[in-house]
């Protein structure tokens, strides 16, 4: 049986993740709060935290917050304020390659070189998310009528890719063939990469405000239904003719945050009502994780063994569901 270690964080969690074995959340009070044998907390930013991202090393959050500061949290509890942008709402923030960082605000993106370098990148109209190439230093930001993809230490032109809307989110897939964006309406859009073909994937009944790629690339599960939806990228035209999966579907709520297991072919949904439950691709075998209570889940992550799950809520609730024994 899963076995859950409660935190109590008393505010909006936006962000959870794993600093090796140590389970952290930031939280809408400004704080990161640590969960281990004594919990700790960490006061990061005035005015609260927007937004966090982990390190692609797996050993500090990189969170942004109403104070413009950006700042990075490592295991042993240390921040180190790694950029500032006064009278800012830093509310995106993504980690890459070498360390970098991209952050952005308004119109504009930056992005932080592990050498504390910055680079500026200016749009027509507001940023919506930022995310980074699995190789190569690339950001790709989404915006108005599409996505702009930048070569972040090199001259030149970037690459548009463009679909009418407002695109609020951004995703590479793990293997660097395709891009999606969540969408301001009820649907993802995406591009092959290869010859920039568009690829829709519509029918929610509500906004897709969360994604995440499988283990090994072949699904992206989505929010946005009453269960989570996975569009399969096993064929060259991705998801396009092809049925997604449905997994977790519950009648009376809607799925607020997936998030996939770092091996293997399952899921952990969280739901509006608070439940969190784990679900296999091939059979769709449930198995109920955390019961319903105590604020929409807003926060899943999985350790990198895939054995513990950290989760968090909007009214603050948080904890470690043991899955399975090391």
């Amino acid at each position: 049986m899963p076995v859950i270690a409660p935190v109590d964080l008393e505010s909006f969690v936006v962000s959870a993740a794993f600093l090796g074995d140590v389970a952290v959340f930031g939280a809408g009070d400004g704080a990161v709060h640590f969960q281990g044998g004594a919990e700790t907390v960490v006061p990061v930013h005035k005015g609260g935290l927007l937004s966090a991202s982990l390190t692609q090393d797996g050993k500090a959050l990189v969170t942004g917050g109403a104070d413009g500061r950006i700042c990075r949290v490592t295991a042993d509890g240390v921040v180190t304020e790694l950029a500032e942008r006064p009278r800012k709402w830093i509310d995106l923030i993504a980690t890459g390659p070498q360390d970098a960082v991209a952050f952005a605000s308004g119109r504009t993106a930056w992005v932080r070189l592990n050498n504390g370098e910055e680079k500026e990148f200016v749009h027509q109209r507001a940023v919506g998310g930022l995310t980074f190439a699995p190789k190569g230093l690339r950001l790709v930001t989404a915006r108005y009528d599409g996505v702009t993809l930048w070569w972040v230490n090199a001259q030149g032109d970037p690459q548009e890719l463009t679909w009418k809307g407002a695109h609020t989110g951004v995703s590479y897939s793990p293997d660097g063939k395709y891009i999606v964006t969540t969408m301001q309406e009820n649907a993802l859009h995406g591009w092959r990469l290869s010859d920039s073909q568009d690829m829709r994937m519509s029918g929610y009944p509500f906004k897709v405000k969360s994604i995440s790629w499988s283990a090994k690339g072949k699904y992206l599960a989505s929010s946005g239904a009453e269960a989570a939806i996975l569009w399969p990228f096993t064929g060259k035209n991705g998801p396009m003719g092809q049925q997604p999966l449905q997994l977790g579907l519950r009648a009376d709520t809607q799925v607020s945050v997936v998030c996939c297991h770092p091996k293997e072919d399952m899921l952990a949904i969280g739901y509006k009502d608070g439940m969190v439950m784990a679900v296999r691709f091939s059979d769709n075998a449930e198995v109920l994780l955390r019961r319903p209570g105590q604020g929409a889940i807003s926060a899943l992550c999985w350790d990198r063994k895939g054995t513990r799950l950290a989760f968090g809520t909007e009214e603050g609730a948080a904890g470690v569901i043991t899955i399975a024994e090391e």
